[in-house]
């Protein structure tokens, strides 16, 4: 990015999206895995939505000062929402930064949806890249305990309950080595269709979750077993060969006509690749209600097709 900066638009609002579509261009929405990059400080929020922080996870894997992740969850040790972390979601909604529940431990997501619905009725949080739990609880080769990574059906009911979305991850290696290679184009339908089936095709998205080679992450996770307190579920998946990815560059369009002979709709495909976020966009950051972003959108659509032909026909 620092060297083709002309490649790139950072997003603050929607309209940044549709004008890098436009302009055959890459929108870059930036995430915060973790709140500790306020180090306890809450006025730094309004500096980070204007360097473009337009989601925040409250703990990815451990125990933080805002709550615990998924790992420290796995081993018996999920404190809940904190006071603390309470505070990073009232300025969260303050600022307009979507809530992002991925990699949080259960209890610490519970608590958090339910202090957002209690304070915030109305405001969206979301799954931007959790597996669904449950389409793999019978799986021959999963561990006793299963994925650490994956969500509950109950989490993902509460998220489109709020307005929100979960997206499904298709990194193989999240999925504890169930299936020892890259994960095929079927298996991400099988991922999508399972959410749509329980949340509604209105709550569901794609992750951007790719990584596109899993190498430096392989040898940090061999030098650095102690970081993942998993029994060693991780190492052993990539051990057993799970270090590929299902890169949504390499596999969509395979996606694609697999939710087609499904029988879903272009205008279901159009919700699910990307509709759903950019409704839930603006109305986390820009305050829009559902109903006025869904009324502008056809339009809007009109409007970044046609800069595309002015574009592109140059």
């Amino acid at each position: 990015m620092a060297q083709q900066p002309e490649n790139y638009i950072v997003v603050n609002e929607t309209r940044d999206i549709e004008a890098a579509h436009a302009l055959g261009k890459t929108a870059v929405i930036w995430n915060s895995q973790t709140a500790e990059i306020l180090n306890g400080d809450l006025k730094r929020m309004a500096m980070l939505k204007d360097l473009g922080i337009k989601s925040m996870i409250l703990a990815y894997n451990d125990t933080f000062r805002t709550g615990s992740g998924q790992l420290s969850a796995y081993n018996g040790l999920d404190i809940g929402l904190t006071p603390y972390g309470k505070k990073v979601i009232d300025e969260l909604v303050r600022f307009g930064i979507l809530l992002d529940l991925s990699h949080t431990g259960s209890k610490t997501a519970n608590d958090a949806m339910d202090y957002m619905d209690d304070n915030y009725p109305g405001v969206p949080y979301v799954y931007t890249h959790s597996v669904p739990g449950g389409l793999y609880k019978s799986e021959p080769n999963k561990t006793a305990r299963g994925c650490y990574r994956t969500i509950p059906d109950d989490e993902a009911l509460r998220a489109a309950k709020s307005g929100g979305y979960v997206s499904p991850t298709f990194t193989e290696w999240m999925l504890d080595g169930i299936w020892p290679e890259d994960i095929s184009p079927k298996q991400a339908a099988d991922m999508i269709d399972y959410y749509v089936q329980l949340v509604g095709v209105d709550h569901v998205g794609l992750a951007t979750d790719d990584m596109f080679s899993t190498e430096l992450v392989v040898d940090f996770a061999k030098a650095n077993a102690d970081l993942y307190a998993d029994g060693g579920y991780m190492i052993d998946a990539f051990n057993e060969g799970a270090t590929g990815n299902g890169e949504l560059a390499k596999i969509l369009a395979a996606i694609t006509d697999d939710l087609w002979a499904r029988g879903y709709s272009d205008e279901d495909l159009a919700k699910i690749y990307g509709g759903n976020k950019m409704r839930v966009f603006a109305q986390v950051w820009e305050g829009k209600p559902p109903e006025v972003f869904l009324e502008q959108y056809p339009e809007r659509l009109r409007m970044r097709q046609e800069m595309e032909k002015l574009f592109f026909s140059r």
